[in-house]
């Protein structure tokens, strides 16, 4: 008979893969903005949310605050350094005062997850008790991480357009949630189990969002592409001359 040990660490491994592909997820839109030189109405929430959360649950997974928990500390560690190339990307591409603020927000990230590490360390002996605070705060990070598309799923409804919900973000978080609260249930761990629940739901309430405003965001981009059409054809068509009638016709010499 299979260990429920080893049933736990197929499905981390799985949730490693998923969560690698959460992370790189955002890949398009960065393409988009990259290509664009701007960040539109694009957040940078999500990704310092997740650069939090990351942040925090490489503490969890380090031996000193929880033990045996290397599949958490991979993956996380991971999507650290991944967030990061995320937010140089987006201040590259942002207006001055959006990128002061994302700056500043970064920082006091770093800041905290410096601070709780050298307090925890410092002033707890107990690993059980390390586990307990640190993991109480991975639990707010998870819930930032899994709640920051909010902001954007009211965007989607007050606009009808999911055009700035990418869909794989939200497919993926959705999988991520499933994946990480049945690995959290196998060998019972709250921390794990509560924002991955509530991440699941969210991702599943994205994706119904994205079902409803689909055909409506295909629409809206289609007017918008008829109009910039439109104004290009505009542009190039240059009256016939009064005077001299065959001289010009639809901008070019006759």
């Amino acid at each position: 008979m299979v260990s429920a040990d080893a049933v736990r660490t197929v499905v981390g491994i799985i949730g490693n893969i998923i969560a690698l592909i959460l992370f790189l997820s955002p890949v398009p839109t960065f393409t988009i903005i990259w290509k664009k030189k701007s960040v539109e109405q694009f957040s940078a929430v999500p990704y310092l949310a997740t650069l939090f959360n990351c942040g925090m649950w490489i503490l969890y997974g380090l031996p000193w605050f929880h033990p045996n928990s290397f599949l958490v500390l991979t993956i996380n560690g991971s999507g650290f350094i991944i967030e990061l190339v995320y937010l140089m990307i987006f201040l590259t591409y942002s207006d001055k005062k959006k990128r002061k603020h994302v700056i500043l927000v970064a920082l006091a990230v770093l800041a905290f997850i410096g601070v709780v590490a050298l307090m925890v360390l410092t002033l707890v002996q107990s690993v059980k008790l390390r586990t307990t605070i640190v993991g109480s705060i991975c639990m707010v990070g998870c819930f930032l991480m899994y709640a920051s598309p909010l902001a954007v799923m009211k965007l989607v409804i007050t606009t009808k357009s999911v055009e700035y919900m990418p869909f794989n973000l939200s497919l993926f978080s959705f999988l991520n949630g499933v994946t990480w609260t049945a690995y959290a249930l196998i060998k019972f761990d709250p921390y794990i189990a509560a924002p991955n629940g509530l991440g699941t739901l969210l991702g599943m309430a994205q994706l119904i969002l994205y079902a409803t405003f689909y055909k409506s965001t295909k629409q809206q981009l289609a007017a918008k592409q008829s109009k910039l059409e439109l104004g290009l054809a505009d542009h190039y068509i240059v009256p016939v001359s009064s005077t001299d009638p065959k001289k010009f016709q639809n901008g070019a010499h006759v």
